[in-house]
């Protein structure tokens, strides 16, 4: 069954905007597992305008469950992750100046770069994951770089999804049974919600995690915390 990861980026910006710990992302993130959330994912940018380098520490101390932490393996980056030691580092080639990360990985052109990063990242025992576009070629290059997971950029999957939601899905669903076939293992992100986080599972087979922060925390607005992580997690395990 997919497991739910909650990215809660969007409760440290609002943290953030007052200069205080309120609301204190630390005590969200255990409230999120104890709302029965899977996981727990950050963002830290470099200019920190969310979730920041200081956060890992407090976060890798209580997170029970899976602590996942994304972001662009820079050099300072990179000795964060492997100072604290996540259970997940998903690499994502967002640059500093990115409002939010819209594409993924060229495992082709990059492939010295994510073999050397994910090499250390896995001598230090840290689970990888590449964030990647449904395109062949391009899991077929994550492969070759070693990572043990790719995660699936779903935006595109979300915008044309109202449109078309068969044809939305195809491409990742095809690489998907590739990922699967090259011994890869499967996570999903990006502007999914509970109009189109159902049919993606129903279609896309064997994800092992989705990583949702924007949407949830909107819906968190209207419907509480506590009822909004149910509302997904049971999306992710009927596929109705």
């Amino acid at each position: 069954m997919t497991k739910l990861s909650v990215n809660i980026n969007k409760v440290a910006l609002i943290r953030n905007s007052r200069g205080a710990n309120f609301p204190d992302l630390v005590q969200v993130a255990m409230d999120c597992e104890r709302f029965g959330a899977e996981g727990i994912t950050i963002h830290p940018r470099p200019d920190e305008r969310h979730a920041r380098y200081s956060d890992v520490p407090a976060l890798r101390e209580v997170v029970k469950t899976e602590l996942n932490i994304e972001g662009n393996p820079i050099p300072k980056f990179l000795d964060m992750v492997i100072a604290h030691r996540p259970h997940q580092c998903t690499l994502v080639p967002d640059a500093p100046d990115a409002l939010t990360s819209d594409a993924g990985w060229d495992t082709l052109r990059h492939k010295d770069f994510l073999t050397q990063t994910i090499g250390a990242l896995k001598e230090a025992g840290i689970r990888t994951s590449i964030f990647v576009d449904p395109v062949e070629k391009m899991i077929e290059g994550a492969k070759e770089v070693g990572t043990d997971r790719i995660e699936f950029y779903t935006g595109p999957y979300a915008y044309e999804f109202e449109k078309n939601r068969e044809s939305a899905v195809s491409a990742y669903a095809r690489c998907a049974k590739l990922a699967t076939e090259l011994g890869l293992g499967i996570n999903a992100g990006h502007d999914l919600n509970t109009r189109n986080l159902n049919y993606f599972l129903t279609k896309v087979k064997n994800v092992a995690e989705v990583s949702i922060g924007h949407a949830l925390i909107t819906d968190a607005l209207y419907l509480g915390l506590h009822n909004t992580i149910l509302m997904y997690l049971n999306a992710c395990r009927t596929g109705e």
